[in-house]
């Protein structure tokens, strides 16, 4: 199974300081060997993430956000990284899935 980031995603993961982001590595590689790892989503606040996941880091103060394609073979596409703060971080992903309808 392979791991994909959107790109608004690799930014993110980019940005993270080093310390996170050895332990957002840490949760992806869980990820890549049990892509259900993490909690579904569905409806949040009136946003319909349905479909999609979070899996937690830090303390769950950090969220990685994926979905699974599959198309014969399993990908794992993931979609934001960052901060649960005051639900910013699946407000963006809400953002990118209706920019993308």
């Amino acid at each position: 199974m392979s791991i994909e980031f959107i790109p608004e995603a690799s930014e993110e993961y980019k940005s993270l300081d080093g310390s996170i982001k050895i332990l957002a590595d840490k949760k992806i590689e869980q990820l890549k060997k049990n892509h259900y790892l993490g909690e579904e989503l569905g409806n949040k606040h009136n946003m319909d993430l349905t479909g999609y996941y979070k899996l937690y880091f830090r303390k769950k103060t950090y969220r990685i956000v994926y979905r699974i394609i599959k198309n014969g073979i399993e990908i794992v596409e993931i979609w934001g990284i960052g901060k649960k703060d005051k639900m910013e971080i699946y407000k963006d992903i809400n953002k990118r899935i209706n920019d993308r309808k």
